[in-house]
């Protein structure tokens, strides 16, 4: 086993699962995240674990690894996983052979432990954008969305984008609408980057929607930066709906150098917040922290 302390693991995406699942144990927690080494070079593939009490982890299960012919081959990011019908759909992040971009893609497997094959024809997000971090919305009619962000690196200030699906998830069933840019948070500072000196630079990165169970506010957690280091923030939509207005709360929820967040219940109720952090490769590590709301503002428990 493995403890958080020793877990190398980026982008953390937790599938609480109660029941027994095809020879696993009841009532256990699947992680997924960026699990190379370098997650900046090569890729090898994803790699989940499986724990009762988010503390020691069982694994690793390799969980995705790709055939000679797939079309990417550097920058395997974030994979989500959900129950979704009769199988086990994720999105993962992948940069493209033919035009060095990134985009995310669909994968489907019968188990959460995979293995995990490829859904959809490549990406889904737009062919000519550079995309990251596409994560699963389900709205009120049932319509699946993909929520990403369109690359501050193509953009110069980085965009929270969401995007209707076909049923099946395949594909994208309509074009792609702005639900903010990261600029108009109250908390976000320029990114400074040598390579992108040219332009004023603001972050996108990792959203994840969630809805309140008390008062059924549809929150949005992404990140972005402070003076440099990695923090997270949250918005909640004023209308309930996916295509907001998003309303930023002033400050943000954690700038202690972590971000790509997601939220989860445990199996006894609380609401959890899974975070990586530090942000530097290769000393990340996944951070389990308790939210609770109080004034329509979320914030971490005491």
């Amino acid at each position: 086993m493995i403890d958080n302390n020793s877990l190398q693991i980026r982008d953390p995406f937790v599938l609480p699962l109660a029941g027994q699942v095809q020879g696993q144990g009841q009532g256990l927690y699947y992680l997924y995240g960026s699990t190379d080494s370098n997650i900046w070079g090569k890729g090898t593939g994803f790699d989940a674990y499986t724990s009762k009490d988010l503390e020691h982890w069982e694994g690793p299960f390799p969980v995705f690894r790709p055939e000679a012919d797939f079309y990417a081959e550097h920058n395997f990011w974030a994979p989500e996983v959900y129950a979704y019908g009769r199988r086990y759909i994720m999105f993962a992040t992948f940069r493209r052979k033919d035009n060095d971009l990134l985009g995310t893609a669909v994968l489907a497997s019968p188990h959460p432990l995979g293995p995990f094959t490829p859904h959809s024809e490549g990406p889904v997000t737009p062919q000519d954008w550079s995309s990251l971090d596409g994560t699963l919305y389900i709205d009120k009619q049932d319509q699946p969305w993909m929520v990403f962000c369109h690359e501050w690196q193509q953009t110069g200030d980085g965009e929270v984008c969401a995007m209707r699906l076909t049923e099946d998830l395949r594909s994208a069933e309509g074009e792609p609408v702005i639900l903010f840019r990261a600029s108009e948070a109250p908390w976000s500072t320029p990114f400074v980057s040598k390579r992108y000196a040219d332009q004023l630079n603001y972050v996108t990165d990792g959203p994840f929607l969630f809805r309140s169970s008390d008062d059924d506010t549809l929150y949005l957690l992404w990140a972005s930066f402070i003076n440099n280091t990695y923090a997270l923030g949250i918005a909640r939509s004023g209308s309930g709906e996916i295509t907001g207005p998003w309303i930023h709360q002033e400050e943000a929820l954690y700038q202690k150098d972590g971000g790509h967040a997601m939220v989860f219940r445990t199996f006894g109720d609380k609401l959890m917040l899974a975070i990586h952090t530090p942000n530097q490769t290769p000393d990340e590590r996944p951070v389990f922290l308790e939210l609770e709301e109080s004034g329509g503002v979320m914030r971490m428990k005491e």
